[in-house]
C-alpha cells in the first residue's frame, strides 16, 4: 500500500510518499480502504515534534479515516465488510491506502454524506459537543472559542450557538474569517490577543480553547467569577509551567481549568454522538466546512497550508 510517513519531525518536508506491506487486522480490529483522510491540527503537531519523543521515525500519521472496510479481525461482525465507515485510529495509521481501527472506533457513515464531510466532523463536533458539557455550557452562557477557524472551533461556534449561548465569542486571524464565522453562528470576532468589537463581552463563563500555547494565562483571566476554561488543543504549544498561578491570583473569582480529551468518554458514548452529529449534517444543522481536498501524495502540501494558518475548516486528503 501507499503511505505517508515521518522520516525527520519538524519541518512538512520530513513527511514521505513510501510503499509497505498492506496491514491485516488483529483481533477486535477492521482493515478499512480509505477514500477520505482528515488532516486535523494534532496532526501537525505530532509531525513538527511538540509533544516530545513518543512518536517513532517512519510512523503513518493521522487519526481519522473514511472508507470501505474490507476484512475484520477475530471477534468482529464479518457483515461489516463492505460497509463505509468513518473510523478514529488513535494518533497515528490513517495516511494510508489501508488503515486498521478498533471496531469499537467506527461509525457507519449515513446515506448523503460524503466521506469527506465525515472525516471532517466525526472528531470534531463529539469533541466539541463533550467538552462543552464538561464546561457546564448551559443556555444563557456566554462562551468564547478560542482558534475558531479550524473544523474543532467551527464545530464548537455551531454546537455553543445550537445550546442556547448569550454570546459565541471566537478569536481568529483575518476579518474574512470573523465573518465566515459568524454565518455559523458567532456573535463576536476578537483578535488573537482577545481584543474586538466595542460590544464585545470583557468576560465569558466559558472559554473553550484549541490554541494552547504562552497565552493561556491572559485568557484565565477573561474567565466570569464561576467561570470554566477547557482546553482541547495545543496547537501552539504547552502552557507556561506558572500558568495556574492566574488561576491563584484571582481565588475569590472561583474560576476552574481543565483538560479535555475524547479518550476519556465512553467508545459507545462518542458513537451516539457521533451518529446523531452525522445525521445533522445531512439535515443542514451542522456544517462540515472543507478548506481544500488533496491526493494523499500531497500531505506534506497539506501541512505546509496547516503551518502557514491560510486553513479555514478542515483539509481532507483522498485516495
Amino acid at each position: 500500500m501507499r503511505a505517508i510517513t515521518i522520516e525527520t519531525f519538524g519541518d512538512p518536508s520530513g513527511m514521505k510518499v513510501v510503499d509497505l506491506p498492506d496491514p491485516a487486522p488483529s483481533p477486535g480490529q477492521v482493515l478499512i480502504r480509505t477514500e477520505a483522510i482528515g488532516v486535523a491540527g494534532v496532526d501537525a503537531v505530532i509531525r513538527r515534534g511538540t509533544l516530545g519523543s513518543g512518536y517513532p521515525v517512519g510512523m503513518i500519521p493521522g487519526g481519522e479515516a473514511a472508507g470501505i472496510v474490507t476484512a475484520t479481525g477475530e471477534g468482529v461482525d464479518r457483515e461489516l465488510i463492505g460497509s463505509r465507515v468513518w473510523a478514529f485510529m488513535g494518533t497515528g495509521g490513517a495516511y494510508a491506502e489501508l488503515a486498521l481501527a478498533q471496531a469499537t472506533d467506527v461509525t457507519p457513515i449515513p446515506e448523503g454524506l460524503s466521506s469527506a464531510d465525515a472525516v471532517t466532523l466525526g472528531s470534531a463536533s463529539a469533541v466539541a459537543h463533550f467538552a462543552l458539557a464538561q464546561a457546564h455550557a448551559a443556555r444563557g452562557a456566554s462562551v468564547l472559542v478560542r482558534g475558531a477557524a479550524g473544523s474543532l472551533g467551527i464545530a464548537t461556534v455551531e454546537l455553543a450557538a445550537q445550546r442556547g449561548a448569550s454570546a459565541v465569542a471566537v478569536t481568529t486571524s483575518s476579518a474574512d474569517r470573523g465573518r465566515r464565522l459568524r454565518h455559523l453562528g458567532a456573535t463576536h470576532v476578537l483578535d488573537r490577543a482577545g481584543a474586538g468589537d466595542d460590544d464585545a463581552p470583557t468576560s465569558f463563563d466559558v472559554i473553550i480553547d484549541i490554541v494552547g500555547g504562552a497565552d493561556i494565562p491572559a485568557f484565565i483571566d477573561r474567565l466570569a467569577p464561576n467561570g470554566r476554561m477547557v482546553l482541547v488543543g495545543a496547537v501552539a504549544g504547552f502552557p507556561p509551567p506558572d500558568f495556574g498561578m492566574a488561576l491563584m491570583r484571582s481565588f475569590q473569582k472561583s474560576r476552574s481549568f481543565g483538560v479535555f480529551s475524547l479518550a476519556s468518554i465512553p467508545p459507545s458514548d462518542r458513537d451516539a454522538v457521533r451518529r446523531d452529529h452525522f445525521d445533522a449534517v445531512t439535515r443542514g444543522d451542522l456544517h462540515a466546512v472543507i478548506h481544500d481536498i488533496l491526493p494523499l501524495d500531497e500531505a506534506a502540501e497539506a501541512h505546509r497550508l496547516m503551518d502557514a494558518g491560510s486553513v479555514f475548516g478542515r483539509i481532507v486528503l483522498t485516495v
